[in-house]
Protein backbone atom coordinates (compact mmCIF):
# COMPACT_ATOMS: atom_id res chain seq x y z
CA UNK A 1 0.00 0.00 0.00
CA UNK A 2 1.36 3.93 -0.62
CA UNK A 3 2.28 5.56 2.09
CA UNK A 4 -0.04 8.05 1.54
CA UNK A 5 -2.71 5.81 1.73
CA UNK A 6 -1.56 4.12 4.87
CA UNK A 7 -1.86 7.67 6.80
CA UNK A 8 -4.93 8.37 5.63
CA UNK A 9 -5.82 5.03 6.51
CA UNK A 10 -4.69 5.60 10.18
CA UNK A 11 -5.95 9.06 9.85
CA UNK A 12 -9.52 8.33 9.31
CA UNK A 13 -9.74 5.36 11.77
CA UNK A 14 -8.31 7.99 14.51
CA UNK A 15 -11.42 10.39 13.77
CA UNK A 16 -14.08 7.79 14.09
CA UNK A 17 -12.42 6.86 17.49
CA UNK A 18 -12.00 10.78 18.77
CA UNK A 19 -15.15 12.15 17.37
CA UNK A 20 -17.45 11.88 19.90
CA UNK A 21 -15.42 13.38 22.36
CA UNK A 22 -14.81 15.90 19.95
CA UNK A 23 -18.34 17.05 19.49
CA UNK A 24 -18.07 17.81 23.55
CA UNK A 25 -15.34 20.09 23.36
CA UNK A 26 -15.17 20.98 19.59
CA UNK A 27 -17.34 23.10 17.23
CA UNK A 28 -18.45 21.62 14.02
CA UNK A 29 -16.82 24.09 12.37
CA UNK A 30 -13.25 21.84 13.72
CA UNK A 31 -14.45 18.88 12.56
CA UNK A 32 -14.84 19.90 9.08
CA UNK A 33 -11.28 21.08 8.83
CA UNK A 34 -10.58 18.00 10.28
CA UNK A 35 -12.35 16.26 7.75
CA UNK A 36 -11.17 18.31 5.07
CA UNK A 37 -7.45 17.57 6.42
CA UNK A 38 -8.65 13.98 5.51
CA UNK A 39 -9.29 14.82 2.07
CA UNK A 40 -5.93 16.42 1.29
CA UNK A 41 -4.71 12.80 1.40
CA UNK A 42 -6.28 11.61 -1.99
CA UNK A 43 -6.29 15.36 -3.48
CA UNK A 44 -2.84 16.14 -3.34
CA UNK A 45 -2.22 12.48 -5.86
CA UNK A 46 -1.78 13.02 -9.14
CA UNK A 47 -3.05 10.99 -11.44
CA UNK A 48 -2.14 9.49 -15.17
CA UNK A 49 -4.94 12.09 -16.49
CA UNK A 50 -3.77 15.08 -14.61
CA UNK A 51 0.16 13.79 -15.62
CA UNK A 52 -0.67 13.89 -19.20
CA UNK A 53 -2.38 16.90 -19.21
CA UNK A 54 -0.17 18.60 -17.76
CA UNK A 55 2.65 17.31 -19.71
CA UNK A 56 0.41 18.52 -22.82
CA UNK A 57 1.59 22.05 -21.56
CA UNK A 58 5.17 21.46 -20.49
CA UNK A 59 6.79 18.47 -22.52
CA UNK A 60 9.54 20.29 -24.76
CA UNK A 61 9.08 17.50 -27.32
CA UNK A 62 5.46 17.51 -28.00
CA UNK A 63 5.82 21.20 -27.65
CA UNK A 64 8.26 21.25 -30.62
CA UNK A 65 5.86 19.31 -32.62
CA UNK A 66 3.28 21.41 -32.07
CA UNK A 67 5.42 24.32 -33.34
CA UNK A 68 6.01 22.26 -36.17
CA UNK A 69 2.52 21.52 -37.26
CA UNK A 70 1.68 24.88 -37.09
CA UNK A 71 4.72 26.34 -39.34
CA UNK A 72 3.66 23.56 -41.99
CA UNK A 73 -0.05 24.93 -41.94
CA UNK A 74 1.70 28.16 -43.67
CA UNK A 75 2.56 25.89 -46.92
CA UNK A 76 -0.85 26.24 -47.88
CA UNK A 77 -1.68 29.77 -47.89
CA UNK A 78 1.88 30.13 -49.56
CA UNK A 79 1.01 28.14 -52.23
CA UNK A 80 -2.76 29.66 -52.88
CA UNK A 81 -0.76 32.96 -53.15
CA UNK A 82 0.44 31.70 -56.47
CA UNK A 83 -3.21 31.61 -57.93
CA UNK A 84 -4.33 34.86 -56.82
CA UNK A 85 -3.90 38.51 -57.80
CA UNK A 86 -0.43 40.21 -57.54
CA UNK A 87 -1.06 44.39 -57.26
CA UNK A 88 2.21 46.41 -57.16
CA UNK A 89 2.46 50.30 -56.72
CA UNK A 90 5.43 51.44 -58.47
CA UNK A 91 6.94 54.76 -58.70
CA UNK A 92 10.03 57.03 -59.22
CA UNK A 93 11.38 60.24 -60.03
CA UNK A 94 14.56 61.28 -62.25
CA UNK A 95 16.60 63.91 -62.95
CA UNK A 96 17.82 64.34 -66.26
CA UNK A 97 20.81 66.72 -67.35
CA UNK A 98 21.19 67.22 -71.99
CA UNK A 99 22.46 69.14 -73.65
CA UNK A 100 20.78 68.74 -77.45
CA UNK A 101 21.17 70.02 -80.58
CA UNK A 102 18.83 70.71 -83.81
CA UNK A 103 19.75 71.30 -86.85
CA UNK A 104 22.44 74.19 -86.94
CA UNK A 105 21.54 76.26 -84.18
CA UNK A 106 23.34 75.96 -81.29
CA UNK A 107 23.38 72.74 -78.39
CA UNK A 108 20.60 73.65 -75.48
CA UNK A 109 21.44 72.73 -72.34
CA UNK A 110 18.04 71.39 -70.74
CA UNK A 111 17.80 70.47 -67.17
CA UNK A 112 14.62 67.84 -67.09
CA UNK A 113 12.34 66.19 -63.86
CA UNK A 114 10.22 63.55 -64.52
CA UNK A 115 8.58 61.15 -62.13
CA UNK A 116 6.22 58.39 -62.57
CA UNK A 117 3.48 56.24 -60.32
CA UNK A 118 2.03 53.05 -61.89
CA UNK A 119 -0.68 51.10 -60.01
CA UNK A 120 -0.15 47.10 -61.57
CA UNK A 121 -2.90 43.78 -61.06
CA UNK A 122 -1.50 41.08 -62.55
CA UNK A 123 -3.62 37.92 -62.57
CA UNK A 124 -1.85 34.41 -62.93
CA UNK A 125 -4.47 32.72 -66.07
CA UNK A 126 -2.38 29.58 -66.80
CA UNK A 127 0.39 28.80 -64.69
CA UNK A 128 0.30 24.94 -64.15
CA UNK A 129 3.48 25.05 -61.88
CA UNK A 130 1.39 26.79 -59.16
CA UNK A 131 -1.38 24.60 -59.40
CA UNK A 132 0.71 21.84 -58.89
CA UNK A 133 2.50 23.35 -55.86
CA UNK A 134 -1.01 24.50 -54.24
CA UNK A 135 -1.70 20.49 -54.39
CA UNK A 136 1.80 19.64 -52.86
CA UNK A 137 1.63 21.92 -50.34
CA UNK A 138 -2.04 20.52 -49.50
CA UNK A 139 -0.08 17.35 -48.62
CA UNK A 140 2.80 18.85 -46.75
CA UNK A 141 -0.08 20.01 -44.45
CA UNK A 142 -1.76 16.81 -44.42
CA UNK A 143 1.91 14.94 -43.31
CA UNK A 144 2.39 17.81 -40.82
CA UNK A 145 -0.92 16.86 -39.01
CA UNK A 146 -0.27 13.20 -39.17
CA UNK A 147 3.24 13.93 -37.57
CA UNK A 148 1.40 16.10 -34.92
CA UNK A 149 -0.89 13.05 -34.05
CA UNK A 150 1.57 10.69 -34.17
CA UNK A 151 3.68 13.13 -31.24
CA UNK A 152 0.27 12.99 -29.36
CA UNK A 153 0.37 9.06 -29.11
CA UNK A 154 3.90 9.31 -28.09
CA UNK A 155 3.37 11.74 -25.57
CA UNK A 156 0.58 9.41 -23.95
CA UNK A 157 3.30 6.38 -24.34
CA UNK A 158 6.13 8.39 -22.80
CA UNK A 159 3.91 9.52 -19.67
CA UNK A 160 2.23 6.24 -19.14
CA UNK A 161 5.63 4.18 -19.06
CA UNK A 162 7.47 6.86 -16.67
CA UNK A 163 4.03 7.09 -14.67
CA UNK A 164 4.02 3.36 -14.35
CA UNK A 165 7.97 2.89 -13.88
CA UNK A 166 7.53 5.06 -10.85
CA UNK A 167 4.74 3.28 -9.38
CA UNK A 168 6.45 -0.04 -10.07
CA UNK A 169 9.54 1.27 -8.45
CA UNK A 170 7.72 2.60 -5.61
CA UNK A 171 6.05 -0.74 -5.03
CA UNK A 172 9.18 -2.41 -5.13
CA UNK A 173 10.32 -0.67 -2.32
CA UNK A 174 7.06 -1.76 -0.26
CA UNK A 175 7.70 -5.30 -1.07
CA UNK A 176 12.08 -5.00 0.07
CA UNK A 177 10.43 -3.57 2.90
CA UNK A 178 8.49 -6.54 3.99
CA UNK A 179 11.08 -8.82 2.64
CA UNK A 180 13.81 -7.13 5.39
CA UNK A 181 11.23 -7.09 7.88
CA UNK A 182 10.54 -10.30 7.08
CA UNK A 183 14.11 -11.73 6.73
CA UNK A 184 14.82 -9.86 10.29
CA UNK A 185 12.40 -11.92 12.05
CA UNK A 186 13.64 -15.10 10.37
CA UNK A 187 17.10 -14.20 11.58
CA UNK A 188 15.90 -13.44 15.29
CA UNK A 189 13.94 -16.73 15.33
CA UNK A 190 17.23 -18.47 14.10
CA UNK A 191 19.36 -16.87 16.60
CA UNK A 192 16.75 -18.16 19.47
CA UNK A 193 16.81 -21.50 18.00
CA UNK A 194 20.94 -21.37 18.28
CA UNK A 195 20.64 -20.22 22.05
CA UNK A 196 18.36 -23.41 22.80
CA UNK A 197 20.76 -25.86 20.99
CA UNK A 198 17.97 -25.97 18.04
CA UNK A 199 19.62 -24.27 14.46
CA UNK A 200 23.45 -24.83 13.69
CA UNK A 201 25.59 -21.94 12.85
CA UNK A 202 24.89 -21.67 9.20
CA UNK A 203 21.41 -21.20 9.49
CA UNK A 204 22.39 -18.43 11.15
CA UNK A 205 24.70 -17.24 8.27
CA UNK A 206 22.14 -18.22 5.55
CA UNK A 207 19.53 -16.23 7.36
CA UNK A 208 22.04 -13.31 7.88
CA UNK A 209 22.94 -13.65 4.16
CA UNK A 210 19.18 -13.64 3.13
CA UNK A 211 18.54 -10.07 5.66
CA UNK A 212 21.63 -8.24 4.32
CA UNK A 213 20.54 -8.84 0.72
CA UNK A 214 17.41 -7.81 1.44
CA UNK A 215 18.81 -4.66 2.70
CA UNK A 216 20.70 -4.03 -0.39
CA UNK A 217 17.51 -5.01 -2.71
CA UNK A 218 15.82 -2.04 -0.33
CA UNK A 219 18.80 0.48 -1.29
CA UNK A 220 18.72 -0.50 -5.06
CA UNK A 221 14.91 -0.54 -5.05
CA UNK A 222 15.08 3.51 -3.06
CA UNK A 223 17.43 4.32 -5.69
CA UNK A 224 15.40 3.26 -8.55
CA UNK A 225 12.82 5.72 -7.45
CA UNK A 226 15.00 8.95 -7.51
CA UNK A 227 15.64 7.56 -11.00
CA UNK A 228 12.29 7.03 -12.42
CA UNK A 229 10.75 10.33 -10.66
CA UNK A 230 13.68 12.17 -12.21
CA UNK A 231 12.17 10.54 -15.77
CA UNK A 232 8.72 11.41 -15.40
CA UNK A 233 10.32 14.88 -13.94
CA UNK A 234 11.72 15.72 -17.12
CA UNK A 235 8.85 14.91 -19.03
CA UNK A 236 6.29 16.98 -16.74
CA UNK A 237 8.62 19.75 -15.98
CA UNK A 238 7.59 19.77 -12.12
CA UNK A 239 8.59 17.21 -9.01
CA UNK A 240 5.56 15.04 -8.05
CA UNK A 241 6.05 11.97 -5.51
CA UNK A 242 2.90 10.78 -4.25
CA UNK A 243 1.19 8.90 -7.69
CA UNK A 244 -2.06 7.32 -7.40
CA UNK A 245 -1.72 3.23 -8.07
CA UNK A 246 -3.74 1.11 -9.89
CA UNK A 247 -6.84 -0.82 -8.01
CA UNK A 248 -5.61 -4.43 -7.34
CA UNK A 249 -9.09 -5.93 -8.12
CA UNK A 250 -8.54 -4.02 -11.78
CA UNK A 251 -10.01 -6.02 -14.75
CA UNK A 252 -7.66 -5.93 -17.34
CA UNK A 253 -9.25 -7.36 -20.56
CA UNK A 254 -8.46 -8.70 -23.81
CA UNK A 255 -8.46 -6.12 -27.20
CA UNK A 256 -11.36 -5.75 -29.18
CA UNK A 257 -11.37 -7.58 -31.63
CA UNK A 258 -9.81 -10.66 -30.31
CA UNK A 259 -8.45 -11.06 -34.47
CA UNK A 260 -4.63 -10.29 -34.78
CA UNK A 261 -5.69 -9.70 -38.65
CA UNK A 262 -7.89 -6.52 -37.54
CA UNK A 263 -5.30 -5.02 -35.69
CA UNK A 264 -2.54 -5.72 -38.39
CA UNK A 265 -4.68 -4.53 -41.04
CA UNK A 266 -5.93 -1.56 -39.02
CA UNK A 267 -2.07 -0.51 -38.35
CA UNK A 268 -0.88 -0.59 -41.95
CA UNK A 269 -3.85 1.72 -42.70
CA UNK A 270 -4.19 4.06 -39.84
CA UNK A 271 -0.91 4.81 -38.34
CA UNK A 272 0.21 8.47 -38.23
CA UNK A 273 3.49 7.42 -39.52
CA UNK A 274 2.11 5.49 -42.24
CA UNK A 275 -0.72 8.25 -42.81
CA UNK A 276 2.16 10.95 -43.08
CA UNK A 277 4.60 8.80 -45.48
CA UNK A 278 1.59 8.42 -47.90
CA UNK A 279 1.35 12.28 -47.81
CA UNK A 280 4.54 12.70 -48.13
CA UNK A 281 4.39 10.31 -50.87
CA UNK A 282 1.91 12.42 -52.45
CA UNK A 283 3.70 15.66 -52.01
CA UNK A 284 7.01 14.13 -53.84
CA UNK A 285 4.92 13.20 -57.18
CA UNK A 286 3.12 16.35 -56.93
CA UNK A 287 7.35 18.47 -56.78
CA UNK A 288 7.42 16.37 -59.82
CA UNK A 289 5.05 17.52 -62.17
CA UNK A 290 5.10 21.05 -60.49
CA UNK A 291 8.92 21.28 -61.73
CA UNK A 292 7.55 20.17 -65.49
CA UNK A 293 5.41 22.32 -65.58
CA UNK A 294 8.12 25.58 -65.12
CA UNK A 295 8.55 24.10 -68.97
CA UNK A 296 5.35 25.28 -69.84
CA UNK A 297 4.55 28.71 -70.97
CA UNK A 298 2.23 31.04 -68.77
CA UNK A 299 -0.30 33.41 -69.45
CA UNK A 300 -1.20 36.50 -67.28
CA UNK A 301 -3.69 39.18 -67.41
CA UNK A 302 -2.45 42.56 -66.25
CA UNK A 303 -4.01 45.85 -65.61
CA UNK A 304 -2.22 48.78 -64.76
CA UNK A 305 -3.75 52.66 -64.05
CA UNK A 306 -0.58 55.11 -64.21
CA UNK A 307 0.70 58.90 -64.16
CA UNK A 308 3.97 59.88 -65.65
CA UNK A 309 5.17 63.46 -65.46
CA UNK A 310 8.59 65.57 -67.02
CA UNK A 311 9.03 68.79 -66.74
CA UNK A 312 10.48 68.98 -70.17
CA UNK A 313 11.97 66.77 -72.99
CA UNK A 314 15.53 66.95 -74.74
CA UNK A 315 14.77 65.85 -77.75
CA UNK A 316 12.61 68.30 -79.19
CA UNK A 317 13.00 71.84 -80.26
CA UNK A 318 10.47 72.18 -77.63
CA UNK A 319 10.70 72.69 -74.04
CA UNK A 320 7.38 72.11 -72.43
CA UNK A 321 5.85 69.95 -69.96
CA UNK A 322 4.09 67.47 -70.08
CA UNK A 323 1.63 65.02 -68.00
CA UNK A 324 0.18 61.57 -68.96
CA UNK A 325 -3.01 59.61 -67.18
CA UNK A 326 -2.83 56.01 -69.00
CA UNK A 327 -5.24 52.78 -68.29
CA UNK A 328 -3.47 49.64 -69.94
CA UNK A 329 -5.53 46.27 -69.38
CA UNK A 330 -3.76 43.06 -71.93
CA UNK A 331 -2.47 39.73 -71.51
CA UNK A 332 1.59 38.26 -71.11
CA UNK A 333 2.36 35.70 -72.69
CA UNK A 334 5.71 33.90 -71.40
CA UNK A 335 6.97 31.03 -73.49
CA UNK A 336 10.65 29.41 -70.79
CA UNK A 337 13.06 28.15 -73.46
CA UNK A 338 16.07 27.56 -71.46
CA UNK A 339 16.74 28.52 -67.96
CA UNK A 340 20.73 26.91 -67.51
CA UNK A 341 19.44 23.03 -66.95
CA UNK A 342 18.10 24.01 -63.50
CA UNK A 343 14.35 22.64 -64.77
CA UNK A 344 15.73 19.13 -65.96
CA UNK A 345 17.77 18.81 -62.58
CA UNK A 346 15.07 19.60 -60.23
CA UNK A 347 12.89 17.05 -62.08
CA UNK A 348 15.40 13.84 -61.87
CA UNK A 349 15.62 15.26 -57.87
CA UNK A 350 11.89 15.04 -57.59
CA UNK A 351 12.01 11.82 -58.86
CA UNK A 352 14.65 10.85 -56.76
CA UNK A 353 12.52 11.81 -53.50
CA UNK A 354 9.68 9.62 -55.14
CA UNK A 355 11.76 6.32 -54.73
CA UNK A 356 12.88 7.48 -51.16
CA UNK A 357 9.01 8.64 -49.95
CA UNK A 358 7.65 4.99 -51.24
CA UNK A 359 10.24 3.20 -49.25
CA UNK A 360 9.93 5.33 -46.36
CA UNK A 361 6.38 4.45 -47.02
CA UNK A 362 7.04 0.40 -47.19
CA UNK A 363 9.02 0.61 -44.16
CA UNK A 364 6.33 2.77 -41.87
CA UNK A 365 3.66 0.45 -43.04
CA UNK A 366 6.36 -2.91 -42.03
CA UNK A 367 6.82 -1.36 -38.16
CA UNK A 368 3.07 -0.10 -37.85
CA UNK A 369 2.15 -3.98 -38.54
CA UNK A 370 5.14 -5.36 -36.15
CA UNK A 371 4.10 -3.27 -33.32
CA UNK A 372 0.56 -4.02 -33.67
CA UNK A 373 1.45 -7.80 -33.54
CA UNK A 374 3.87 -7.43 -30.63
CA UNK A 375 1.34 -5.30 -28.19
CA UNK A 376 -1.26 -7.40 -29.31
CA UNK A 377 0.73 -10.45 -28.41
CA UNK A 378 2.05 -9.34 -25.42
CA UNK A 379 -1.50 -7.98 -24.07
CA UNK A 380 -2.76 -11.90 -24.23
CA UNK A 381 0.26 -12.63 -22.87
CA UNK A 382 0.11 -10.22 -20.17
CA UNK A 383 -3.76 -11.08 -19.01
CA UNK A 384 -2.92 -14.89 -18.94
CA UNK A 385 0.14 -13.88 -17.32
CA UNK A 386 -1.80 -11.93 -14.61
CA UNK A 387 -3.85 -14.53 -14.17
CA UNK A 388 -1.49 -17.27 -13.37
CA UNK A 389 0.71 -14.68 -11.07
CA UNK A 390 -2.34 -14.09 -9.07
CA UNK A 391 -2.85 -17.82 -8.10
CA UNK A 392 1.10 -18.05 -7.71
CA UNK A 393 0.88 -15.27 -4.92
CA UNK A 394 -2.26 -16.84 -3.67
CA UNK A 395 0.05 -20.37 -3.25
CA UNK A 396 2.77 -18.40 -2.14
CA UNK A 397 1.73 -16.43 0.96
CA UNK A 398 0.19 -20.30 1.70
CA UNK A 399 3.46 -22.13 1.32
CA UNK A 400 5.34 -19.14 3.30
CA UNK A 401 2.90 -19.63 6.02
CA UNK A 402 3.21 -23.09 6.14
CA UNK A 403 7.30 -23.17 5.94
CA UNK A 404 6.95 -21.09 9.09
CA UNK A 405 4.33 -23.31 10.46
CA UNK A 406 6.40 -26.11 9.88
CA UNK A 407 9.62 -25.16 10.70
CA UNK A 408 8.50 -23.62 14.25
CA UNK A 409 7.58 -27.56 14.50
CA UNK A 410 10.80 -29.01 13.47
CA UNK A 411 9.78 -29.76 10.33
CA UNK A 412 11.26 -27.88 8.00
CA UNK A 413 14.51 -25.65 7.89
CA UNK A 414 15.71 -21.98 8.33
CA UNK A 415 16.40 -22.48 4.23
CA UNK A 416 12.83 -23.49 3.09
CA UNK A 417 11.48 -20.81 4.65
CA UNK A 418 13.68 -18.16 3.57
CA UNK A 419 12.97 -19.55 -0.40
CA UNK A 420 9.54 -19.59 0.42
CA UNK A 421 9.36 -15.97 1.46
CA UNK A 422 11.45 -15.02 -1.64
CA UNK A 423 9.44 -16.87 -3.87
CA UNK A 424 6.05 -15.03 -2.43
CA UNK A 425 8.13 -11.31 -2.93
CA UNK A 426 8.90 -12.27 -6.26
CA UNK A 427 5.48 -13.50 -7.27
CA UNK A 428 4.21 -10.35 -6.07
CA UNK A 429 6.52 -8.12 -7.55
CA UNK A 430 6.23 -9.97 -10.53
CA UNK A 431 2.00 -9.60 -10.74
CA UNK A 432 2.38 -5.82 -10.01
CA UNK A 433 4.92 -5.31 -13.20
CA UNK A 434 3.03 -7.51 -15.16
CA UNK A 435 -0.67 -5.24 -14.86
CA UNK A 436 1.13 -2.04 -15.64
CA UNK A 437 2.42 -3.69 -18.50
CA UNK A 438 -0.34 -5.17 -19.88
CA UNK A 439 -2.03 -1.99 -19.95
CA UNK A 440 0.97 -0.12 -21.55
CA UNK A 441 1.05 -2.19 -23.78
CA UNK A 442 -2.67 -2.24 -24.87
CA UNK A 443 -1.60 1.62 -25.31
CA UNK A 444 1.15 0.70 -27.73
CA UNK A 445 -1.66 -1.20 -29.72
CA UNK A 446 -4.28 1.54 -29.83
CA UNK A 447 -1.20 3.99 -31.14
CA UNK A 448 -0.15 0.98 -33.34
CA UNK A 449 -3.79 0.94 -34.97
CA UNK A 450 -4.31 5.11 -35.00
CA UNK A 451 -6.95 5.74 -32.48
CA UNK A 452 -4.79 6.07 -29.08
CA UNK A 453 -6.56 9.33 -27.63
CA UNK A 454 -6.83 11.03 -24.21
CA UNK A 455 -10.52 8.82 -23.22
CA UNK A 456 -7.99 5.69 -23.03
CA UNK A 457 -5.89 7.81 -20.52
CA UNK A 458 -9.23 8.72 -18.98
CA UNK A 459 -10.19 4.83 -18.98
CA UNK A 460 -7.57 3.87 -17.41
CA UNK A 461 -7.37 6.72 -14.90
CA UNK A 462 -11.09 5.35 -13.65
CA UNK A 463 -8.66 2.25 -12.69
CA UNK A 464 -6.10 4.02 -10.40
CA UNK A 465 -7.18 5.03 -6.48
CA UNK A 466 -7.43 8.24 -6.09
Amino acid sequence: MQPHMLIKTYAEALFLCVRPALHLYFSKRILLLFSIFLSTFSVNATDLLEAYRIAQNKDPSFESARYTYLAAQQKYPQARAGLLPVINLNGNENNNYASSKFSSDPAVYREINSWSITLQVTQPLFRAQNYYAYNEAELIVEQARNQQLQAEHDLILRVTQAYFDVLIAQESVEVTDAQVKSTEEQLALTKHGFNAGVNAITDIHEAKSRFDLARAQRIAAINEVDSKLAELEKILGQSTKVLAPLHTDAIIPNPQPENISTWFDRAREQNPAVLASQAALGAAEAAINKNRAEHAPTLDLVASHGLDYSSGSASTPSDFPTQTHYNKVGVQFTVPLYAGGGTRSRVIESIANVGKASAELEVAKRKAGTDAKQSYSAIINGVAQIEALKSAVVASVNSAKGKKTGYRLGVNKNVDVLNAEQELYTAQRDLLKARYETILNSFKLKAAAGNLSEEDVWAVNKLLIR
